[in-house]
Protein backbone atom coordinates (compact mmCIF):
# COMPACT_ATOMS: atom_id res chain seq x y z
CA UNK A 1 0.00 0.00 0.00
CA UNK A 2 3.03 2.27 -0.27
CA UNK A 3 3.59 4.89 -2.59
CA UNK A 4 6.47 4.15 -5.01
CA UNK A 5 9.76 6.12 -3.40
CA UNK A 6 12.41 5.01 -6.12
CA UNK A 7 12.67 9.11 -7.17
CA UNK A 8 13.99 9.69 -3.18
CA UNK A 9 16.71 7.02 -3.64
CA UNK A 10 18.60 8.92 -6.62
CA UNK A 11 18.90 11.97 -4.47
CA UNK A 12 19.54 10.27 -0.82
CA UNK A 13 22.03 8.20 -2.97
CA UNK A 14 24.46 11.25 -4.28
CA UNK A 15 23.78 12.74 -1.10
CA UNK A 16 24.95 10.20 0.81
CA UNK A 17 28.31 9.18 -1.05
CA UNK A 18 29.63 12.69 -0.12
CA UNK A 19 29.36 11.64 3.81
CA UNK A 20 30.52 8.23 3.43
CA UNK A 21 31.81 7.14 7.07
CA UNK A 22 35.15 6.71 8.09
CA UNK A 23 34.30 4.84 11.46
CA UNK A 24 36.93 2.84 12.68
CA UNK A 25 34.98 -0.34 13.01
CA UNK A 26 32.69 -2.33 11.32
CA UNK A 27 28.70 -2.53 12.10
CA UNK A 28 27.52 -5.39 14.26
CA UNK A 29 24.85 -7.75 14.10
CA UNK A 30 22.89 -8.48 17.48
CA UNK A 31 21.33 -11.77 16.80
CA UNK A 32 17.72 -12.03 18.38
CA UNK A 33 18.55 -15.03 20.47
CA UNK A 34 21.28 -12.72 21.93
CA UNK A 35 18.31 -9.66 23.06
CA UNK A 36 15.00 -10.70 22.77
CA UNK A 37 13.39 -12.12 25.43
CA UNK A 38 9.54 -12.20 26.58
CA UNK A 39 10.12 -9.34 28.65
CA UNK A 40 11.94 -7.40 26.11
CA UNK A 41 10.15 -8.51 22.94
CA UNK A 42 10.58 -7.25 19.16
CA UNK A 43 7.12 -8.28 18.03
CA UNK A 44 7.29 -7.21 14.34
CA UNK A 45 11.31 -8.41 14.02
CA UNK A 46 13.03 -5.84 13.63
CA UNK A 47 16.90 -6.22 12.83
CA UNK A 48 19.34 -5.12 15.48
CA UNK A 49 23.19 -3.54 14.67
CA UNK A 50 25.07 -1.63 16.74
CA UNK A 51 28.06 0.63 16.05
CA UNK A 52 30.54 0.39 19.40
CA UNK A 53 33.23 2.78 18.91
CA UNK A 54 36.93 1.98 19.59
CA UNK A 55 36.66 3.30 22.74
CA UNK A 56 33.67 3.23 24.51
CA UNK A 57 32.93 6.71 27.32
CA UNK A 58 32.31 5.30 30.41
CA UNK A 59 28.53 5.42 30.77
CA UNK A 60 28.11 5.96 27.45
CA UNK A 61 25.39 7.94 25.68
CA UNK A 62 23.03 6.06 22.85
CA UNK A 63 21.70 7.75 19.43
CA UNK A 64 19.15 5.43 17.59
CA UNK A 65 19.34 6.17 14.23
CA UNK A 66 16.45 4.12 12.08
CA UNK A 67 17.02 4.52 8.46
CA UNK A 68 14.46 5.76 5.63
CA UNK A 69 12.34 4.00 3.35
CA UNK A 70 14.19 2.01 0.71
CA UNK A 71 17.12 2.16 2.81
CA UNK A 72 19.13 0.18 5.50
CA UNK A 73 21.01 -0.17 8.75
CA UNK A 74 24.04 0.10 6.62
CA UNK A 75 23.43 2.96 4.41
CA UNK A 76 22.63 4.74 7.40
CA UNK A 77 25.80 3.62 9.16
CA UNK A 78 27.65 4.95 6.09
CA UNK A 79 25.53 7.57 5.23
CA UNK A 80 26.76 10.27 8.34
CA UNK A 81 29.65 11.03 10.12
CA UNK A 82 28.21 10.03 13.15
CA UNK A 83 29.70 6.74 13.21
CA UNK A 84 32.80 8.45 12.86
CA UNK A 85 32.31 10.87 15.82
CA UNK A 86 31.53 7.60 17.99
CA UNK A 87 34.77 7.48 17.66
CA UNK A 88 36.00 10.51 19.02
CA UNK A 89 33.55 10.82 21.56
CA UNK A 90 32.30 7.04 22.87
CA UNK A 91 28.77 6.74 22.20
CA UNK A 92 26.91 3.69 20.99
CA UNK A 93 25.03 3.79 18.00
CA UNK A 94 21.75 1.53 17.51
CA UNK A 95 20.78 1.14 13.61
CA UNK A 96 17.79 -0.76 13.22
CA UNK A 97 16.45 -2.59 9.81
CA UNK A 98 13.09 -2.21 9.18
CA UNK A 99 10.96 -5.70 8.89
CA UNK A 100 9.34 -4.18 6.08
CA UNK A 101 10.36 -6.20 2.91
CA UNK A 102 8.71 -4.43 0.55
CA UNK A 103 10.43 -0.88 0.89
CA UNK A 104 11.86 -1.24 4.40
CA UNK A 105 9.82 1.77 5.45
CA UNK A 106 8.98 2.19 9.41
CA UNK A 107 5.45 1.12 10.52
CA UNK A 108 4.78 4.19 12.02
CA UNK A 109 0.95 3.75 11.18
CA UNK A 110 -0.52 0.71 13.13
CA UNK A 111 -1.87 1.07 15.99
CA UNK A 112 0.59 -1.06 18.12
CA UNK A 113 3.19 0.61 17.07
CA UNK A 114 1.69 4.10 18.41
CA UNK A 115 0.74 2.84 21.62
CA UNK A 116 3.45 2.48 24.56
CA UNK A 117 4.10 -1.46 25.14
CA UNK A 118 1.95 -2.33 22.68
CA UNK A 119 3.85 -4.04 19.96
CA UNK A 120 5.09 -2.69 16.63
CA UNK A 121 8.48 -1.46 15.32
CA UNK A 122 8.63 0.75 18.32
CA UNK A 123 8.99 -1.76 20.56
CA UNK A 124 11.28 -3.56 19.14
CA UNK A 125 13.85 -0.75 18.96
CA UNK A 126 12.71 -0.03 22.94
CA UNK A 127 13.96 -3.47 23.46
CA UNK A 128 17.46 -2.85 21.71
CA UNK A 129 17.80 0.35 23.95
CA UNK A 130 16.98 -1.89 26.76
CA UNK A 131 19.52 -4.48 26.21
CA UNK A 132 22.29 -2.32 25.11
CA UNK A 133 21.94 -0.02 28.52
CA UNK A 134 22.14 -3.71 30.31
CA UNK A 135 25.02 -4.84 28.70
CA UNK A 136 27.32 -1.84 28.26
CA UNK A 137 26.03 0.24 31.52
CA UNK A 138 24.54 3.32 28.77
CA UNK A 139 23.56 5.78 30.85
CA UNK A 140 19.44 5.86 30.63
CA UNK A 141 19.22 10.02 30.86
CA UNK A 142 21.53 10.13 27.27
CA UNK A 143 19.00 8.04 24.64
CA UNK A 144 18.45 9.96 21.75
CA UNK A 145 17.16 9.09 18.45
CA UNK A 146 17.98 10.64 15.05
CA UNK A 147 16.82 10.00 11.49
CA UNK A 148 15.81 11.05 8.31
CA UNK A 149 12.51 10.88 6.00
CA UNK A 150 11.11 7.78 7.11
CA UNK A 151 13.75 7.53 9.94
CA UNK A 152 12.26 10.93 10.87
CA UNK A 153 8.97 9.71 11.20
CA UNK A 154 9.90 7.40 13.27
CA UNK A 155 11.89 9.53 15.26
CA UNK A 156 8.68 11.40 15.80
CA UNK A 157 7.18 8.30 16.92
CA UNK A 158 9.81 6.76 19.56
CA UNK A 159 9.51 10.34 21.33
CA UNK A 160 5.95 10.71 21.40
CA UNK A 161 5.28 7.03 22.28
CA UNK A 162 7.95 6.19 24.57
CA UNK A 163 9.16 9.63 26.21
CA UNK A 164 10.37 7.83 29.41
CA UNK A 165 13.22 6.42 27.19
CA UNK A 166 14.40 9.29 25.24
CA UNK A 167 16.45 12.69 26.38
CA UNK A 168 16.05 14.73 22.88
CA UNK A 169 15.51 13.98 19.37
CA UNK A 170 15.90 15.30 15.64
CA UNK A 171 13.55 15.07 12.90
CA UNK A 172 15.12 15.89 9.27
CA UNK A 173 12.04 15.80 6.67
CA UNK A 174 10.01 13.90 8.63
CA UNK A 175 5.68 14.18 9.67
CA UNK A 176 3.91 14.55 13.01
CA UNK A 177 3.96 11.86 15.22
CA UNK A 178 -0.10 9.90 14.36
CA UNK A 179 0.02 11.78 10.89
CA UNK A 180 0.06 8.66 9.21
CA UNK A 181 -2.34 7.14 11.34
CA UNK A 182 -5.38 5.73 8.86
CA UNK A 183 -8.50 7.19 9.49
CA UNK A 184 -11.41 4.62 11.16
CA UNK A 185 -13.55 5.28 8.20
CA UNK A 186 -10.90 3.08 5.62
CA UNK A 187 -11.75 0.26 8.10
CA UNK A 188 -8.13 -1.16 7.81
CA UNK A 189 -6.66 -3.94 10.12
CA UNK A 190 -3.86 -3.87 12.53
CA UNK A 191 -2.02 -5.65 10.15
CA UNK A 192 -3.01 -3.79 7.31
CA UNK A 193 -2.26 -0.37 8.70
CA UNK A 194 1.44 -1.67 8.99
CA UNK A 195 2.58 -0.85 5.82
CA UNK A 196 -0.28 2.08 5.43
CA UNK A 197 1.07 5.34 2.92
CA UNK A 198 -1.15 8.32 4.27
CA UNK A 199 -0.72 10.30 0.83
CA UNK A 200 -3.26 12.90 3.19
CA UNK A 201 -0.71 13.16 5.42
CA UNK A 202 2.22 13.11 3.25
CA UNK A 203 1.02 15.91 0.59
CA UNK A 204 0.09 18.34 4.11
CA UNK A 205 -3.44 17.67 4.33
CA UNK A 206 -3.53 16.65 7.25
CA UNK A 207 -4.55 19.27 9.56
CA UNK A 208 -5.05 19.62 13.30
CA UNK A 209 -5.01 22.07 16.26
CA UNK A 210 -1.98 22.33 18.45
CA UNK A 211 -4.82 20.79 21.10
CA UNK A 212 -5.97 17.87 18.84
CA UNK A 213 -1.96 16.97 18.08
CA UNK A 214 -1.54 16.96 22.06
CA UNK A 215 -3.95 14.66 22.62
CA UNK A 216 -2.50 12.55 19.81
CA UNK A 217 0.66 12.02 21.59
CA UNK A 218 -0.66 12.18 24.94
CA UNK A 219 -2.78 8.91 23.89
CA UNK A 220 0.30 7.34 22.38
CA UNK A 221 1.98 6.80 26.29
CA UNK A 222 -1.48 7.08 28.20
CA UNK A 223 -0.45 7.86 32.11
CA UNK A 224 2.78 9.34 31.43
CA UNK A 225 3.49 12.68 34.08
CA UNK A 226 7.19 12.98 33.47
CA UNK A 227 9.43 15.52 31.41
CA UNK A 228 9.39 14.83 28.16
CA UNK A 229 12.05 14.86 25.59
CA UNK A 230 13.38 17.71 23.98
CA UNK A 231 12.87 17.96 19.92
CA UNK A 232 14.39 19.51 16.66
CA UNK A 233 12.73 19.01 13.76
CA UNK A 234 13.69 20.11 10.16
CA UNK A 235 12.29 20.37 6.28
CA UNK A 236 13.38 21.68 2.69
CA UNK A 237 10.67 23.91 1.51
CA UNK A 238 11.43 22.46 -1.94
CA UNK A 239 10.07 18.83 -0.22
CA UNK A 240 7.73 17.47 -2.75
CA UNK A 241 7.31 13.75 -0.84
CA UNK A 242 6.94 14.85 2.15
CA UNK A 243 5.46 18.66 1.78
CA UNK A 244 6.22 21.09 3.84
CA UNK A 245 3.35 21.69 5.62
CA UNK A 246 4.46 18.82 7.72
CA UNK A 247 6.59 20.98 9.67
CA UNK A 248 3.57 23.20 10.63
CA UNK A 249 2.36 20.32 11.97
CA UNK A 250 4.97 19.48 13.96
CA UNK A 251 5.41 22.61 15.15
CA UNK A 252 1.75 22.39 16.52
CA UNK A 253 2.47 18.93 17.97
CA UNK A 254 5.54 19.57 19.76
CA UNK A 255 4.82 22.76 21.04
CA UNK A 256 1.92 21.86 22.23
CA UNK A 257 2.69 18.47 24.00
CA UNK A 258 5.91 20.56 25.19
CA UNK A 259 3.72 23.50 26.19
CA UNK A 260 6.18 26.34 24.87
CA UNK A 261 5.94 29.27 23.05
CA UNK A 262 8.19 30.97 20.42
CA UNK A 263 11.03 32.80 21.49
CA UNK A 264 13.09 33.98 18.36
CA UNK A 265 13.23 33.35 14.93
CA UNK A 266 17.17 32.91 13.50
CA UNK A 267 17.74 34.06 10.48
CA UNK A 268 20.35 32.06 8.40
CA UNK A 269 20.72 29.54 10.85
CA UNK A 270 21.90 26.74 11.20
CA UNK A 271 22.94 27.16 7.31
CA UNK A 272 22.47 30.28 4.88
CA UNK A 273 18.80 30.03 3.71
CA UNK A 274 17.64 28.42 7.08
CA UNK A 275 15.32 30.06 9.17
CA UNK A 276 15.05 28.32 12.26
CA UNK A 277 12.46 29.19 15.46
CA UNK A 278 13.34 28.64 18.82
CA UNK A 279 11.17 27.83 21.48
CA UNK A 280 12.92 28.03 24.53
CA UNK A 281 15.57 25.19 25.35
CA UNK A 282 12.71 22.31 24.50
CA UNK A 283 12.02 22.80 20.66
CA UNK A 284 13.31 23.90 17.71
CA UNK A 285 11.75 24.01 13.87
CA UNK A 286 14.20 24.75 10.85
CA UNK A 287 12.95 25.83 7.33
CA UNK A 288 15.65 25.02 5.03
CA UNK A 289 14.81 27.32 2.13
CA UNK A 290 14.63 25.70 -2.06
CA UNK A 291 15.65 22.23 -0.22
CA UNK A 292 14.07 19.04 -1.46
CA UNK A 293 13.20 15.96 0.42
CA UNK A 294 17.06 15.16 0.51
CA UNK A 295 17.93 17.49 3.69
CA UNK A 296 21.37 16.75 4.33
CA UNK A 297 22.04 15.48 7.91
CA UNK A 298 24.88 17.43 9.87
CA UNK A 299 25.86 15.29 11.93
CA UNK A 300 28.01 17.92 14.43
CA UNK A 301 24.54 19.60 14.62
CA UNK A 302 22.85 16.76 15.78
CA UNK A 303 25.58 16.26 18.45
CA UNK A 304 25.50 20.05 19.96
CA UNK A 305 21.99 19.19 20.13
CA UNK A 306 22.29 16.03 22.18
CA UNK A 307 25.02 17.47 23.97
CA UNK A 308 27.58 14.86 23.18
CA UNK A 309 31.25 16.20 23.13
CA UNK A 310 30.73 19.61 25.29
Amino acid sequence: MRQPLSTILVGFTALFISQVSAAANKLTLIPSSTWVTSTNPNPSNVTFYLYVPTTIATNPPIIVNPHWCHGSASAAFTGTQLATLADKYGYLMILPDSPNLSDHCWDVASPQTLTHGAGGDSQGIISMVNWTIKKYGADRERVFAMGTSSGAMMTNVLLAVYPDVFRAGMAWAGVAAGCFAPSPSLNLTSAQSVDYWSDTCATGKTIKTPAEWKSTVEAMSPGFKGVRPKMWVLHGSADTTLYPQNLEEEVKEWSAVLDVQLVETKKEYPKSGWETRVFGKAFRATLASGVTHDIQTDAALVLEWFGIGK
